[in-house]
């Protein structure tokens, strides 16, 4: 009986591309020809191979398999006729950026026998991505072995400095990169005026604006223009703001749902309401689609107004389609809560799943600290309870205060319930322990306490 016709790399590659189970794929991709004979010639692997194999490891986070592939690669690709594999590798980094394993990813760089400053670049940006500053600093001094740093070197330090706000930082990078003679860039200018917005530096904002424009001949992109624009909001700047939006038209950049929200949020929250639905509008009208967020900027407008029948309206029915998310319910839940009027909250608060908006940790307490302030202690508790087993925690303060209203009002039996509660999913914290002992201690119904504080000392 003939044997069958031996996989080329080029089918391969098709196979592994079109195996949906990472386990699978994996095998074939070690033993793609699993009945060689004698003179079967060493299986010569596609770059592309690795990549897909490493991928699929990567989504299915099967680390192990991949630091596998990680041992093997150097000894397959000796065999090939690829170069070593720095863009693969680089590949790698990334993938482990996005899982947020930033040491495996300092490991991988390591493993590179002459790494090159592009592969040192990916490094940097890896600690960027998951925010391991401290590595990102140590590793710095060994810049120098690569070459000099270029334009994607500092836009990384650049970004770095903005996540943290560092300033001064910033502006000394800049200064370093024009002494080195590399060309700063759209993403360098709009960093660093990202950094000064942050800082209020308004005036210095404005001339690098200028100055990329007219030194470097660099058009401002849609986020510069929309970080002075929400800079310029923040101070109450608005006219302004509404120069920087034409501009934005004149340079023929398309205003998104970003830059609107924030017109008219910040119109609403100054009072400048008329004008704010005149840039409502003018979005509509544009050609420019609400979002989620436009929806949560007009609740929030209805809500501090007091028109909650046009809050409703907007939860229903949205904008032109689009509905808000659970900011826009937290927005009314806190609005209805302040108001007295906790039986409409806790209503839209269970109806919500059938909204197909999902309750957060924000919905939660504002329904919990809601029912508290007006004394609904007996549904407190219940969303408390729903609240905790989610794993979603409660306000230290709105807690400490719960606890004390019940042992106040001797409610020692829902006391019991709640500590039981908090202790079996491991929310019972020192502060509910300080709680507690002064209520035993101060409590004058002391049989019930002691009950209480036995209870929670088993738990």
């Amino acid at each position: 009986m003939p044997s069958s016709k031996p996989i080329s790399p080029f089918r391969l590659t098709s196979l592994l591309r079109a195996q949906k189970d990472p386990t699978l794929a994996l095998q074939l991709f070690l033993n793609p020809n699993p009945n060689p004979t004698p003179t079967t010639r060493p299986f010569r692997y596609s770059l592309r191979s690795y990549d897909l194999i490493i991928t699929k490891l990567a989504r299915a986070r099967m680390f192990p398999e991949m630091e596998q592939m990680e041992q093997v690669l150097p000894r397959l690709l000796r065999q090939t006729r690829f170069p070593p594999p720095q863009p693969l590798l680089r590949h790698v980094i990334t993938l482990y950026a996005r899982a947020r394993l930033p040491s495996r990813a300092i490991r991988t760089f390591l493993s590179i026998p002459s790494p090159s400053l592009r592969s040192f670049n990916s490094l940097l940006h890896a600690l960027l991505s998951c925010r391991d500053f401290p590595s990102l600093t140590r590793l710095l001094p060994r810049l120098s072995r690569f070459g000099p740093p270029d334009a994607s070197t500092f836009n990384i330090l650049l970004h770095a400095c903005a996540l943290t706000n560092d300033l001064p930082r910033a502006a000394s990078l800049l200064r370093r990169m024009r002494t080195c003679g590399v060309r700063p860039d759209q993403i360098t200018f709009g960093t660093f005026i990202n950094v000064l917005c942050k800082h209020a530096r308004l005036d210095e904002a404005f001339r690098v604006k200028e100055e990329m424009e007219r030194v470097f001949d660099l058009k401002p992109n849609v986020f510069v223009y929309t970080d002075l624009i929400k800079a310029v909001c923040g101070v109450g700047d608005f006219d302004c703001a509404l120069r920087m939006k034409d501009e934005m038209v004149r340079n023929g950049l398309r205003l998104d749902a970003v830059v609107y929200n924030t017109l008219i949020s910040a119109l609403f929250k100054a009072g400048k309401k008329g004008l704010g639905f005149r840039v409502l509008e003018e979005m509509r009208s544009g050609g420019g689609k609400p979002d989620s967020v436009t929806c949560n900027v007009l609740i929030g407008e209805y809500c501090r107004e007091g028109e909650i029948d046009e809050a409703f309206r907007v939860l229903d029915e949205g904008v032109e389609g689009v509905k808000p998310d659970v900011v826009g319910f937290n927005v009314v839940i806190g609005w209805l809560c302040k108001e007295g009027k906790w039986r409409e909250a806790e209503d839209l608060f269970r109806d919500m799943p059938r909204r197909r908006c999902v309750p957060d940790v924000v919905t939660y307490r504002t329904m919990f600290d809601g029912l508290c302030r007006w004394m609904q202690l007996e549904e407190a508790g219940l969303v408390l309870e729903e609240m905790v087993f989610k794993g979603y925690v409660p306000r230290s303060s709105s807690l400490n205060e719960f606890i004390g209203r019940l042992g106040r009002d001797g409610k020692f039996e829902l006391l019991w319930k709640v500590l039981s509660g908090l202790g079996r999913e491991g929310f019972c914290s020192e502060d509910v322990w300080r709680t507690v002992v002064s209520l035993v201690c101060k409590s004058e119904k002391m049989l019930g306490a002691f009950e209480v504080f036995d209870a929670l000392v088993l738990v």
